[in-house]
């Protein structure tokens, strides 16, 4: 059921329907019951079998972290969703490998890969890590925890949602409110804009050049693979706020996911700014345990390169993903040694421009189906292919909206004294006759010029 269908729309005005009566008559406990069930319905829409698999890692984390203090049932609690996900995503991929280098013939298994399982295993992980280290006590309520890994918004496609930021929340008096609604339901909104609008329309035509590079200008090769980190970043985001939006409207709170990462002037500023969700969990789990920047520069840089490198793993079982991955880590690294004390504004302008071009040269290797693909996109730019010329409208209108929405945002931090920027979210008043115009505005645009071939959300393969 993705969110950008008429089922959902029908599933969660039904949720948001039943939440506001539950609470009404039988409070929190009840409701979160109701939430469970709709968050297992939910998922149970693309294949009922999976819900068992949720299941069995909801209740692994709980009975691990109920003695997390035991090491036997502490290394469960961690090996047993790093199982559970290395097997489904990763078993075929390491015995595909295995077979190209010996060079026999080794029969796969047909592992379907379950949605959202990169993402509910990792919050099953930080649940029985952050019990292990003090920072929260394990939850007694199974209902409470269950909620927490399954939560219908974030199940699929995150935000990466952490323990100790989510399960308080279930032991508040949590409501909906019309203003949670008014706040949540912009933020729909505006996440449908960017994912039906602007990415799904971008797709069509990066689809075309990424399945055949060889046939294109290079000028058209450099177009797709800008179109790319359009759609990319338009489909995740989107899907962001879409989820953080349902969430709102059932009175949780989830991070923001994204914060402007295109006006990064860094590698680094960049990933505190894309998949913060994502990046703040690696760090928090990942490079932090390895040692952070506390045993040296040189194992600091180690530990960076290593991080980024299973970052890149994470999001797919393919050695491009990896590639990507380590070209991000060793752009950090460099990054590291870099003084930017006293920096002008020309040399942040150059440094958003050049961080910007190198993230979109990485997106190359992210997107292609192979080296072979990304090669060929890369080589057809580099030596001046000629070929098939095509300029794509939706790419410069796209590129217009993001500069255009990033310079109103850095104008509006300006005015307010910020030290820097806070996303897009253009929540506006709706008791405003601006407000209810620009609302109702992107919501005819969203009917008028959406995409209506299938175009499912980008993540959803991760």
């Amino acid at each position: 059921m993705s969110f950008a269908s008429i089922d959902f729309l029908i599933f969660f005005l039904a949720v948001l329907l039943g939440t506001a009566l539950i609470q009404r008559v039988a409070g929190g406990r009840a409701n979160q019951a109701f939430l469970l069930a709709a968050s297992y319905f939910f998922y149970g829409y693309w294949d009922w079998r999976f819900c068992f698999l949720l299941l069995f890692v909801t209740a692994a984390a709980y009975v691990t972290a109920r003695f997390s203090g035991k090491r036997l049932f502490f290394a469960a609690g961690v090996v047993i969703p790093l199982v559970v996900l290395g097997f489904f995503k990763y078993f075929n991929f390491f015995l595909s490998s295995f077979e190209a280098l010996v060079g026999g013939d080794i029969r796969t298994l047909k592992i379907i890969l379950p949605v959202g399982i990169s993402f509910y295993t990792f919050q099953a992980l930080s649940y029985v890590i952050d019990v292990k280290r003090g920072k929260i006590s394990p939850e007694r309520d199974f209902i409470k925890l269950a909620l927490y890994i399954s939560f219908f918004p974030q199940l699929v496609a995150g935000p990466i949602v952490k323990a100790k930021d989510f399960l308080p929340q279930l032991h508040e008096e949590r409501k909906t409110t019309l203003k949670g609604i008014e706040y949540g339901v912009q933020l729909m909104v505006f996440g449908l804009f960017k994912k039906i609008v602007l990415a799904d329309h971008l797709s069509v035509f990066v689809d075309d050049v990424f399945y055949a590079p060889a046939a294109y200008h290079w000028t058209t090769l450099i177009l797709g693979a800008v179109s790319y980190s359009m759609q990319i970043y338009f489909d995740f985001s989107g899907y962001s706020d879409i989820a953080i939006g349902c969430a709102k409207c059932l009175g949780y709170d989830f991070m923001p996911n994204f914060n402007m990462p295109y006006i990064s002037r860094n590698v680094t500023e960049f990933w505190r700014r894309w998949h913060i969700s994502l990046s703040t969990w690696l760090r928090e789990y990942l490079y932090i345990p390895l040692g952070g920047n506390r045993k040296g520069k040189t194992r600091q840089y180690i530990n960076l390169f290593i991080t980024m490198l299973l970052g890149g793993f994470w999001h797919g079982a393919s050695w491009t993903f990896v590639f990507w991955g380590a070209l991000n880590g060793l752009a950090l690294c460099v990054d590291k040694l870099r003084r930017r004390d006293g920096e002008s504004i020309l040399g942040k302008a150059s440094g958003v421009v050049l961080t910007y071009c190198f993230i979109t040269f990485t997106w190359i290797f992210f997107r292609a189906d192979s080296f072979e693909t990304a090669w060929a996109v890369i080589r057809g730019i580099f030596t001046a292919q000629t070929g098939i010329v095509q300029n794509f409208m939706w790419t410069y209108v796209s590129v217009c909206l993001l500069v255009t929405a990033s310079a109103c945002a850095v104008a509006r931090a300006h005015k307010r004294g910020l030290a820097s920027t806070n996303g897009y979210y253009p929540v506006v008043s709706l008791n405003k006759v601006g407000g209810l115009t620009l609302f109702f505005t992107v919501c005819g645009l969203v009917i008028a010029l959406a995409f209506t071939g299938e175009s499912p959300f980008v993540y959803f393969q991760f």
